[in-house]
């Protein structure tokens, strides 16, 4: 059974963008981080393994556990996403 991690090292707050991806809390390649979304609504990303998705109605105070690259402006609703490394 693989073990998950429930505590992160490092996070901070993420700007969405359509172009730039969330920049990584060390000089290290980022290799994706779990979210935190502080005000629910839709969160689109790119995933660390090349998907684009739209995780939909995302409610208030979840944590999203999926490796994530970016997230994008353009369909993104949610507010005060919190990334977690």
């Amino acid at each position: 059974m693989a073990y998950q991690k429930l505590q992160a090292a490092s996070a901070a707050a993420v700007t969405p963008s359509d172009t730039t991806n969330i920049p990584a809390p060390s000089l290290g390649e980022n290799s994706g981080c779990t979210l935190y979304v502080g005000f629910g609504g839709n969160v689109r990303v790119l995933t660390a393994g090349g998907e684009t998705l739209t995780l939909y109605n995302v409610v208030t105070g979840t944590f999203v556990p999926v490796n994530v690259l970016r997230v994008y402006a353009t369909g993104t609703t949610a507010q005060n996403i919190v990334a977690l490394w």
